[in-house]
Protein backbone atom coordinates (compact mmCIF):
# COMPACT_ATOMS: atom_id res chain seq x y z
CA UNK A 1 0.00 0.00 0.00
CA UNK A 2 2.69 2.87 0.81
CA UNK A 3 4.46 1.71 -2.64
CA UNK A 4 1.09 2.45 -4.33
CA UNK A 5 0.51 5.77 -2.30
CA UNK A 6 3.82 7.09 -3.23
CA UNK A 7 3.03 6.54 -6.55
CA UNK A 8 -0.41 7.89 -6.88
CA UNK A 9 0.70 10.71 -5.23
CA UNK A 10 3.84 11.46 -7.81
CA UNK A 11 1.65 11.04 -10.38
CA UNK A 12 -0.90 13.85 -9.03
CA UNK A 13 1.82 16.53 -8.31
CA UNK A 14 4.34 16.24 -11.30
CA UNK A 15 2.36 17.06 -13.79
CA UNK A 16 1.62 21.51 -14.29
CA UNK A 17 -2.37 21.00 -14.20
CA UNK A 18 -2.59 20.95 -10.67
CA UNK A 19 -0.69 23.93 -9.05
CA UNK A 20 -2.64 25.67 -12.79
CA UNK A 21 -5.64 24.74 -11.42
CA UNK A 22 -4.57 25.92 -7.76
CA UNK A 23 -3.48 29.50 -9.15
CA UNK A 24 -6.57 29.91 -11.01
CA UNK A 25 -8.79 28.87 -7.80
CA UNK A 26 -6.83 31.39 -5.66
CA UNK A 27 -6.84 34.46 -7.75
CA UNK A 28 -10.73 33.36 -8.38
CA UNK A 29 -11.76 32.83 -4.90
CA UNK A 30 -9.92 36.10 -4.20
CA UNK A 31 -11.70 38.15 -6.76
CA UNK A 32 -15.04 36.78 -5.58
CA UNK A 33 -14.63 37.47 -2.02
CA UNK A 34 -13.77 40.92 -2.91
CA UNK A 35 -16.72 40.93 -4.85
CA UNK A 36 -19.11 39.13 -2.19
CA UNK A 37 -17.94 41.69 0.44
CA UNK A 38 -18.38 44.61 -1.05
CA UNK A 39 -22.01 43.73 -2.20
CA UNK A 40 -23.26 42.25 1.42
CA UNK A 41 -21.81 45.87 2.84
CA UNK A 42 -24.12 47.58 -0.03
CA UNK A 43 -28.01 46.30 1.75
CA UNK A 44 -29.47 47.52 -2.21
CA UNK A 45 -26.88 45.03 -3.90
CA UNK A 46 -27.31 42.54 -1.06
CA UNK A 47 -31.47 42.55 -2.01
CA UNK A 48 -30.97 42.91 -5.56
CA UNK A 49 -29.19 39.26 -5.43
CA UNK A 50 -31.25 37.61 -3.56
CA UNK A 51 -29.16 35.32 -1.41
CA UNK A 52 -29.93 36.92 1.66
CA UNK A 53 -28.10 39.59 4.06
CA UNK A 54 -25.69 38.40 6.54
CA UNK A 55 -26.00 40.11 10.07
CA UNK A 56 -23.84 41.26 12.11
CA UNK A 57 -19.84 41.49 11.42
CA UNK A 58 -19.20 37.72 12.80
CA UNK A 59 -21.77 36.85 10.07
CA UNK A 60 -20.73 38.55 7.63
CA UNK A 61 -16.92 38.01 7.86
CA UNK A 62 -18.32 33.64 7.91
CA UNK A 63 -20.05 34.44 5.09
CA UNK A 64 -16.94 36.12 2.92
CA UNK A 65 -14.76 33.83 4.32
CA UNK A 66 -16.54 30.77 3.90
CA UNK A 67 -17.04 31.15 -0.02
CA UNK A 68 -14.56 28.77 -1.06
CA UNK A 69 -16.89 25.61 0.09
CA UNK A 70 -19.28 27.28 -1.32
CA UNK A 71 -18.50 28.56 -4.86
CA UNK A 72 -14.55 27.29 -5.57
CA UNK A 73 -15.15 23.15 -4.61
CA UNK A 74 -15.52 22.22 -8.15
CA UNK A 75 -11.85 22.53 -8.59
CA UNK A 76 -10.41 20.02 -6.12
CA UNK A 77 -13.58 18.12 -7.22
CA UNK A 78 -11.90 18.39 -11.04
CA UNK A 79 -8.28 17.81 -9.60
CA UNK A 80 -9.77 14.28 -8.07
CA UNK A 81 -11.53 13.22 -10.59
CA UNK A 82 -8.52 13.85 -13.22
CA UNK A 83 -6.40 11.97 -11.45
CA UNK A 84 -8.64 8.81 -12.29
CA UNK A 85 -9.64 9.97 -15.73
CA UNK A 86 -6.83 10.97 -17.41
CA UNK A 87 -5.12 7.25 -16.29
CA UNK A 88 -8.03 6.12 -18.54
CA UNK A 89 -7.59 9.17 -21.08
CA UNK A 90 -3.98 7.85 -21.53
CA UNK A 91 -3.96 4.61 -21.32
CA UNK A 92 -1.63 4.61 -18.18
CA UNK A 93 -4.01 2.73 -16.03
CA UNK A 94 -2.57 -0.53 -18.06
CA UNK A 95 0.72 -0.66 -16.51
CA UNK A 96 -1.13 1.16 -13.38
CA UNK A 97 -2.74 -2.34 -12.69
CA UNK A 98 -0.08 -4.55 -13.97
CA UNK A 99 2.26 -3.25 -11.13
CA UNK A 100 -0.61 -3.33 -8.35
CA UNK A 101 -3.26 -5.74 -9.53
CA UNK A 102 -5.42 -5.68 -6.64
CA UNK A 103 -7.25 -2.56 -8.41
CA UNK A 104 -8.77 -1.70 -4.63
CA UNK A 105 -5.60 -1.05 -3.64
CA UNK A 106 -5.09 1.30 -6.34
CA UNK A 107 -8.27 2.93 -5.47
CA UNK A 108 -7.41 3.25 -1.69
CA UNK A 109 -4.18 4.73 -2.85
CA UNK A 110 -5.65 7.23 -5.24
CA UNK A 111 -8.16 8.23 -2.32
CA UNK A 112 -5.30 8.51 0.31
CA UNK A 113 -3.44 10.58 -2.05
CA UNK A 114 -6.21 13.25 -3.10
CA UNK A 115 -5.73 14.22 0.65
CA UNK A 116 -2.51 16.43 0.51
CA UNK A 117 -3.26 17.91 -2.75
CA UNK A 118 -6.76 18.60 -1.53
CA UNK A 119 -5.16 20.08 1.57
CA UNK A 120 -3.67 22.56 -0.12
CA UNK A 121 -6.47 23.50 -2.69
CA UNK A 122 -8.25 24.05 0.67
CA UNK A 123 -5.66 26.72 1.96
CA UNK A 124 -5.16 28.45 -1.20
CA UNK A 125 -8.84 28.78 -1.94
CA UNK A 126 -9.62 30.12 1.76
CA UNK A 127 -5.94 32.44 1.58
CA UNK A 128 -8.05 34.00 -1.55
CA UNK A 129 -11.46 34.35 0.22
CA UNK A 130 -9.54 35.93 3.23
CA UNK A 131 -7.06 37.99 0.47
CA UNK A 132 -9.70 39.28 -1.66
CA UNK A 133 -12.77 39.92 1.03
CA UNK A 134 -10.90 41.45 4.15
CA UNK A 135 -10.01 44.53 2.53
CA UNK A 136 -13.27 45.15 1.20
CA UNK A 137 -14.47 44.74 5.01
CA UNK A 138 -11.85 47.09 6.22
CA UNK A 139 -12.80 49.89 3.57
CA UNK A 140 -16.32 49.53 4.18
CA UNK A 141 -15.84 50.39 7.66
CA UNK A 142 -16.76 46.27 8.90
CA UNK A 143 -14.52 44.29 11.22
CA UNK A 144 -12.59 41.99 9.68
CA UNK A 145 -12.29 39.49 12.98
CA UNK A 146 -9.14 38.02 11.31
CA UNK A 147 -7.77 36.96 15.38
CA UNK A 148 -11.30 36.31 16.28
CA UNK A 149 -11.99 32.35 17.80
CA UNK A 150 -15.20 32.00 15.52
CA UNK A 151 -13.71 33.26 12.40
CA UNK A 152 -10.53 30.87 12.68
CA UNK A 153 -12.49 27.83 13.23
CA UNK A 154 -14.57 28.78 9.76
CA UNK A 155 -11.25 29.06 7.97
CA UNK A 156 -10.17 25.84 9.29
CA UNK A 157 -12.92 23.77 8.73
CA UNK A 158 -12.94 25.38 5.26
CA UNK A 159 -10.05 23.75 4.32
CA UNK A 160 -10.98 20.62 5.68
CA UNK A 161 -14.41 20.73 3.55
CA UNK A 162 -12.62 21.66 0.28
CA UNK A 163 -9.68 18.71 1.16
CA UNK A 164 -12.32 16.38 1.23
CA UNK A 165 -13.72 17.72 -2.15
CA UNK A 166 -10.47 16.26 -3.71
CA UNK A 167 -11.54 13.00 -2.02
CA UNK A 168 -14.82 13.55 -3.09
CA UNK A 169 -13.89 14.07 -7.07
CA UNK A 170 -11.56 10.76 -6.59
CA UNK A 171 -14.82 8.77 -6.53
CA UNK A 172 -16.80 10.47 -8.82
CA UNK A 173 -13.87 9.95 -11.41
CA UNK A 174 -13.26 6.35 -10.65
CA UNK A 175 -17.29 6.21 -11.83
CA UNK A 176 -17.47 7.91 -14.50
CA UNK A 177 -14.12 6.99 -16.08
CA UNK A 178 -14.03 9.40 -19.50
CA UNK A 179 -12.27 12.36 -19.10
CA UNK A 180 -14.52 15.13 -21.11
CA UNK A 181 -17.71 13.76 -19.47
CA UNK A 182 -16.51 13.30 -15.97
CA UNK A 183 -15.64 17.55 -16.15
CA UNK A 184 -18.48 18.99 -17.90
CA UNK A 185 -20.58 16.92 -15.04
CA UNK A 186 -18.78 18.49 -12.52
CA UNK A 187 -18.89 21.69 -13.81
CA UNK A 188 -22.72 21.34 -14.99
CA UNK A 189 -23.71 19.85 -11.20
CA UNK A 190 -21.57 21.91 -8.81
CA UNK A 191 -22.13 25.82 -10.95
CA UNK A 192 -25.51 25.21 -12.27
CA UNK A 193 -27.48 21.46 -11.72
CA UNK A 194 -27.56 21.82 -7.40
CA UNK A 195 -27.49 25.71 -7.21
CA UNK A 196 -31.09 25.74 -8.75
CA UNK A 197 -31.88 22.12 -7.17
CA UNK A 198 -31.17 23.80 -3.61
CA UNK A 199 -32.52 27.20 -4.06
CA UNK A 200 -35.86 25.17 -5.41
CA UNK A 201 -36.20 23.28 -2.32
CA UNK A 202 -35.83 25.82 -0.40
CA UNK A 203 -38.74 27.56 -1.90
CA UNK A 204 -40.88 24.64 -1.09
CA UNK A 205 -40.73 24.56 2.86
CA UNK A 206 -41.84 20.67 3.18
CA UNK A 207 -38.96 20.17 1.06
CA UNK A 208 -36.38 22.66 2.60
CA UNK A 209 -34.99 19.79 4.83
CA UNK A 210 -33.09 17.69 1.68
CA UNK A 211 -31.45 20.19 0.41
CA UNK A 212 -29.18 19.97 3.53
CA UNK A 213 -27.83 16.68 2.62
CA UNK A 214 -26.37 17.59 -1.19
CA UNK A 215 -23.10 17.60 -1.29
CA UNK A 216 -22.10 21.30 -1.80
CA UNK A 217 -24.73 22.08 1.06
CA UNK A 218 -22.60 18.95 3.11
CA UNK A 219 -19.39 21.01 2.12
CA UNK A 220 -20.90 24.34 3.57
CA UNK A 221 -21.89 22.64 6.71
CA UNK A 222 -18.21 21.88 7.42
CA UNK A 223 -17.60 25.70 7.38
CA UNK A 224 -20.47 26.52 9.07
CA UNK A 225 -20.85 28.93 5.64
CA UNK A 226 -23.47 29.55 2.88
CA UNK A 227 -23.97 32.47 0.68
CA UNK A 228 -27.28 30.33 -0.27
CA UNK A 229 -28.46 30.39 3.65
CA UNK A 230 -27.08 33.07 4.97
CA UNK A 231 -28.99 34.63 8.03
CA UNK A 232 -30.79 30.86 8.66
CA UNK A 233 -28.11 28.55 10.76
CA UNK A 234 -30.58 25.82 10.04
CA UNK A 235 -30.47 25.74 6.44
CA UNK A 236 -26.73 23.66 7.02
CA UNK A 237 -25.98 20.55 8.99
CA UNK A 238 -23.98 20.49 11.68
CA UNK A 239 -19.87 20.72 10.45
CA UNK A 240 -19.41 17.50 11.77
CA UNK A 241 -22.61 16.06 10.03
CA UNK A 242 -21.60 17.71 6.65
CA UNK A 243 -18.74 16.00 7.26
CA UNK A 244 -19.54 12.84 7.23
CA UNK A 245 -21.84 13.50 4.88
CA UNK A 246 -19.25 14.48 2.25
CA UNK A 247 -16.77 12.00 3.04
CA UNK A 248 -19.83 9.58 2.54
CA UNK A 249 -20.34 10.79 -0.91
CA UNK A 250 -16.44 10.15 -1.49
CA UNK A 251 -16.56 6.93 0.03
CA UNK A 252 -19.76 5.81 -1.85
CA UNK A 253 -18.71 6.87 -5.67
CA UNK A 254 -15.50 4.98 -5.02
CA UNK A 255 -17.34 1.77 -3.58
CA UNK A 256 -19.71 2.23 -6.52
CA UNK A 257 -16.82 1.92 -8.96
CA UNK A 258 -15.28 -1.03 -6.99
CA UNK A 259 -18.13 -3.56 -8.16
CA UNK A 260 -18.80 -2.00 -11.58
CA UNK A 261 -15.55 0.01 -13.93
CA UNK A 262 -13.03 -1.06 -11.47
CA UNK A 263 -14.23 -4.95 -12.70
CA UNK A 264 -14.17 -4.08 -16.45
CA UNK A 265 -11.59 -5.64 -18.96
CA UNK A 266 -9.24 -1.79 -19.51
CA UNK A 267 -9.06 -3.31 -23.19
Amino acid sequence: MSAALRVEYRKLVTTRLWWVLLIGMAAYMAFLGAVMAFAYTDPAAAQTSGLGLPVGDTELARTVYGLAPSLGYVFPAVVGALSVTSEYRNMTVTPTFLAEPRRGVVLVAKLMASIPVGLMFGLAGTAGSVLGGAPVLAVRGRETLLTDPTILQTLLLSVVALTVWCLVGVGFGSVLTHQVAAVVVLLAFTQFVEPLVRLGLSAVESLSGIARWLPGAAGEAIAGASIYGAGDPGALLTWWGGLLVLVGYGVGLAAIARVTTLRRDIT
